[in-house]
């Protein structure tokens, strides 16, 4: 159990961000509410839960009109916390996104190996908004960030998965399959596809999947088909079992509040 924090410098490795062409800059997004959820919301701690520095934020973003796809990350931060901690080591994070432009934190939501559930990216309770995340494809997705590091053979704790499962079956549009996949435009030549292609990805994906990292983690990465699992059943529990009638189509162009990770 770790007592205090270790240094920011070795606490934090992230890839550098990528700046598009945005549409005309907004200070907030529409404070409608968004399409209805697949399963019900989760336990969420706000971010006034964990002291988020609001007078930090640069932008507010850009709602989304339907999440298609889900993106799972790690924090690359030490195992050994103490959940008790999570909260400063958002601080930490949120400090480092905004300091790389990044407006905001750019996770939508973070998981701690205790199972407990953060609001990130702020907007993300009453609406989904458009994270900075997944280089080239921050649009119609969100991002899930799992406290820790997670490299081959290393333990993913259950309470995580479960809790992970829950948000993506929450802010996922209704009548997506959580074990299909989905037809997702690049906005960024930086992605692993190059800008304007169209990219052929499972709806619950890791970061690795459209950008060239080791993000989320050999170890988390291996869960993922326990994640989608998790996630269908909490989908079908909640009476969404339709699948869906087209191929989904996300168009990547980024918007102010929501920088290219």
């Amino acid at each position: 159990m770790v007592v205090g924090l270790l240094p920011v410098a070795f606490l934090v490795t992230w890839d550098d961000p990528v700046r598009e062409a945005t549409s005309s800059p907004r200070r907030d997004g529409p404070r409608r509410a968004g399409p209805p959820p697949g399963a019900p919301r989760p336990e969420v701690v706000p971010r006034s839960g964990w002291n988020a520095d609001e007078e930090m934020v640069r932008e507010r973003a850009s709602a989304l009109h339907g999440v298609r796809s889900v993106f799972i990350h790690h924090t690359n931060q030490p195992n050994d916390y103490d959940c008790s901690d999570v909260p400063r080591l958002l601080r930490t994070l949120e400090k480092d996104h905004i300091q790389r432009g990044w407006d905001d934190l750019g996770y939508n939501f973070i998981v701690d190996r205790c199972g407990k559930i953060y609001e990130g990216r702020a907007g993300g309770l009453a609406r989904s908004v458009e994270g900075a995340h997944t280089k080239g494809f921050n649009a119609h997705t969100i991002g899930i960030a799992a406290v820790g590091t997670f490299r081959e053979g290393q333990a993913v704790p259950e309470p995580m998965l479960d809790s992970i499962a829950a948000v993506a079956a929450w802010k996922l549009e209704r009548g997506s399959d959580p074990a299909g996949r989905t037809t997702l435009t690049s906005s960024s030549d930086a992605s692993r596809f190059d800008k304007g292609r169209k990219a052929r990805l499972d709806v619950i994906s890791g970061h690795v999947d459209a950008y060239t990292t080791d993000c989320p983690g050999p170890a988390l990465y291996g869960k993922l088909g326990e994640i989608r699992k998790k996630t269908q059943k909490l989908r079908e529990r909640a009476g969404d079992r339709q699948p869906r009638p087209s191929k989904t189509e996300a168009h990547g162009a980024g918007r102010s509040g929501s920088r290219d990770r």
